[in-house]
């Protein structure tokens, strides 16, 4: 299993992001941080949204609620921040698309009478899948 830790790095602003930032309990092993990198096309707020997700669902699975003498956990409580986290990083990645531009996918034009008839004959199609 490895472990780098380079903030100069993708993987290591992942890292930095979701505190995965001690080699000794290494939540991810770099393998697994790549993953996420690639998944999300090297967007790191995105790849650090999805690996929280990751984490809160472990949380939900491991630790559910359980109180154990005066010990108590809540695993749900933990996987709701851990997924409130992930919505905020979900968001400055669409903030930081948008302003470089890379949200931008087409625009339909008309110009005259035939663009306008195809405009409505496409948007009566959309609206029956």
């Amino acid at each position: 299993m490895t472990f780098t830790y380079d903030p100069a790095t993708d993987l290591g602003r992942l890292r930095l992001i979701i505190t995965d930032t001690d080699s000794a309990n290494p939540l991810f092993t770099d393998a697994e941080a790549q993953a996420f990198l690639g998944l999300t096309q090297q967007n790191v707020y995105r790849a650090a949204a999805m690996a929280l997700d990751t984490m809160a669902t472990s949380q939900t699975l491991i630790l559910k609620v359980m109180s154990l003498l005066d010990l108590s956990t809540d695993g749900a409580a933990v996987a709701r921040a851990l997924r409130e986290h992930a919505l905020q990083l979900r968001e400055q990645a669409n903030i930081s698309d948008a302003a470089d531009g890379s949200l931008f996918d087409y625009a339909e034009q008309v110009d005259n009478i035939f663009t306008l008839r195809e405009r409505v004959l496409k948007q009566a199609q959309r609206r029956l899948y």
